[in-house]
């Protein structure tokens, strides 16, 4: 395990550009981005207003509402905590556990940089992650 890790930058290991959506978007749409990107969430706005996971549309699919006509920002989590691009992998984990979360987007000197994610983290620590789920396959 590198446990040097923990002590880089979060723009290291976070994923860039981060796929974003608009407020009015469809949840259907979203979803579809989802699939299409295989990514597991999507930033609501530019400047973070929101995030949307696949959990968040599972739920409303699950609730029997209809994802054609909701909008993402009637199913997304609001009060995005954010972690900024020079801080450390660390901080961002401890934030991810303090808040409960496991997508954090990054924010730089130019607005949102990219999202750190406990997958990306976790693919950090342990580089060798990718060869031991494939051993197990």
């Amino acid at each position: 395990m590198d446990e040097d890790t923990l002590e880089r930058p979060v723009k290291e290991v976070m994923n860039s550009p981060v796929r974003t959506v608009d407020y009015d978007t469809s949840v259907a749409d979203a979803a579809r981005t989802l699939t299409r990107d295989d990514i597991g969430s999507l930033v609501v706005g530019d400047d973070p207003i929101g995030i949307v996971a696949e959990s968040d549309i599972v739920d409303a699919v699950g609730a029997e509402r209809d994802v054609d006509r909701m909008t993402v920002g009637q199913v997304m989590t609001e009060g995005v905590t954010t972690v900024d691009a020079a801080d450390s992998v660390e901080t961002a984990c401890e934030r991810m556990r303090d808040e409960g979360i496991k997508k954090l987007p990054v924010t730089g000197d130019d607005g949102l940089a990219g999202i750190i994610t406990t997958t990306d983290v976790t693919h950090a620590l342990v580089p060798e992650l990718d060869d031991v789920i494939t051993a197990f396959q």
